[in-house]
C-alpha cells in the first residue's frame, strides 16, 4: 500500500525513516476529512441525526458523495467550521484550524474551560458524555482530582459530576476566556 501511494505521489517513503505525506497527499487527506465532517454536520444539522450516530453513517457515505454534493451540503447548513464533535472542517481550499487543545485529563484542579472537541469513534461514549452534558461549547471546571488515577470531579453548569481519567482524555478543552473562540 505504501508503494502504491508513493507511486501516486501522495506520500514520500524513505527506507528505515518512515513515510510522510506529500503536498498532494495532504490535499487528498484534507479533502477526505472535509467530506466526512461535512456529512456528519449535515446529518446532525439538517437531518437531526444524534451525534453518536453520524460518524458511522459518514464513514459509509464519504466515498460515494461527489464534491458538488459535499459543497451543497456545507452551503445548506451555513458552511460550518466544526462537525458535531467539535472537529474542525477543512475549507474547500484545504485550510484547516489546527489549534491544539488541552485534554480534560490534563486540566489542573481549579481550571475552567470550554469543551472544544470530543473523540467521535465510540457511540456509547458519546451517548454517555451527552447524558453528562459534556459537549462542544459547554463550560466546565475541575473541582477535584482523586489520587492514583482516581475520578476527576467536574462542575458542568450547576451539576457536579465525576468521570475517570480515561474518559477525560477523550475530551479536549479550550481556555475559558476563549469561550470557544471563532469555532462556535
Amino acid at each position: 500500500m505504501v508503494r502504491r501511494l508513493a507511486d501516486q505521489g501522495l506520500l514520500a517513503h524513505e527506507r528505515y525513516k518512515g513515510v510522510r505525506l506529500t503536498t498532494a497527499g495532504r490535499r487528498a487527506a484534507l479533502r477526505t476529512i472535509r467530506r466526512h465532517r461535512v456529512i456528519e454536520a449535515y446529518l446532525a444539522g439538517a437531518l437531526g441525526y444524534p451525534w453518536d450516530r453520524v460518524h458511522a453513517e459518514a464513514e459509509r457515505l464519504e466515498h460515494a458523495a461527489s464534491d458538488e454534493l459535499i459543497d451543497r451540503m456545507a452551503a445548506a447548513i451555513g458552511e460550518p467550521d466544526v462537525d458535531p464533535h467539535g472537529a474542525p472542517i477543512p475549507t474547500r481550499d484545504g485550510a484547516v484550524d489546527e489549534t491544539e487543545y488541552t485534554s480534560l485529563a490534563d486540566l489542573p484542579v481549579g481550571a475552567a474551560g470550554v469543551v472544544a472537541r470530543v473523540a467521535d469513534e465510540d457511540p456509547e461514549m458519546l451517548r454517555y458524555l451527552g447524558d453528562l452534558s459534556i459537549r462542544p461549547g459547554k463550560h466546565l471546571s475541575v473541582k477535584a482530582r482523586a489520587p492514583f488515577d482516581g475520578p476527576i470531579t467536574l462542575m458542568v453548569g450547576k451539576q457536579e459530576i465525576s468521570i475517570g481519567p480515561a474518559l477525560a482524555a477523550q475530551v479536549l478543552i479550550a481556555p475559558a476566556e476563549d469561550r470557544g473562540g471563532k469555532r462556535r
